[in-house]
């Protein structure tokens, strides 16, 4: 791949952007390349947990803009296509059976925001500016926003998507839109320390079937949630990991996943 470097270690695989002197801005072949490596980890026996990561100074800018010029041209049709890759990699990385941890060392702008915002967690350095500024340009932040209502809420969703303003790391962090604001000397030893507490200390059937839980819910009502939680409930104890997991805690034994 030319734009996308996949790597694992230690059960962790990282997807890297490196698209640097374009600001790992998105075009169609970048969507493609992430795509890619998504799928492999989700098909890598030896990946438990996802890091999405970049180079350079700017995690992603958001699309290419000289793309963005050429789909201009395009038919409805063709564009239609080419958003819906867009929102196959978002549905994908929301949906993937194993956590994915955004690692920002920079700037998160547009759909780069985006990226950050389907991951499940997500570390930045407080240098880092966040923001959707598709209204600013004449764009709309289309398929991000039903990852983010879900994610902060409308009310800041509204405050994000309608000013176009973009906002510190602090900030972010205050909003619920990422987790947590590290120092870019820490970055690293932060989110890999995290990815490997999930690795050894929780089930990644466990996670996976709660992931998927937590996305399915949200469009049940409360009666056909609650269905479909007891459900998943009686299910889950007839499970590998749950019979091993309580016979470790019944027999005080210490548990490695």
């Amino acid at each position: 791949m030319d734009f996308v470097k996949y790597e694992v270690k230690n059960r962790v695989a990282t997807i890297t952007l490196s698209r640097p002197e374009k600001r790992n801005a998105l075009n169609g072949e970048v969507v493609t390349e992430l795509k890619t490596a998504f799928t492999r980890a989700s098909d890598d026996p030896l990946v438990k947990v996802v890091v999405l990561a970049a180079e350079g100074d700017a995690f992603c800018a958001g699309a290419d803009l000289a793309y963005l010029q050429e789909l201009q041209n395009n038919t409805f049709e063709e564009n239609l296509a080419d958003s819906s890759h867009l929102m196959e990699l978002f549905k994908m990385i929301y949906e993937h059976k194993h956590v994915v941890i955004a690692k920002v060392q920079g700037h998160a702008i547009a759909g780069g925001c985006g990226l950050a915002t389907v991951c499940d967690f997500s570390f930045t350095v407080p240098e880092a500016k966040f923001g959707y500024t598709e209204v600013r340009i004449g764009f709309i932040p289309a398929i991000v926003k039903v990852f983010l209502l879900r994610k902060i809420g409308e009310g800041k969703s509204k405050e994000l998507l309608l000013s176009g303003d973009l906002i510190d790391a602090g900030k972010a962090e205050a909003m619920g839109l990422v987790n947590w604001m590290v120092a870019a000397n820490e970055l690293d030893v932060k989110v890999e320390a995290f990815a490997q507490k999930l690795v050894t200390k929780n089930s990644g059937q466990s996670m996976s079937l709660t992931k998927a839980m937590i996305a399915n819910v949200q469009s049940m009502n409360v009666e056909e949630g609650l269905a479909y939680a007891a459900k998943q409930n009686a299910s889950a104890r007839g499970t590998e990991d749950c019979q091993r997991g309580i016979a470790s805690f019944l027999n005080k034994e210490k548990l490695v996943w």
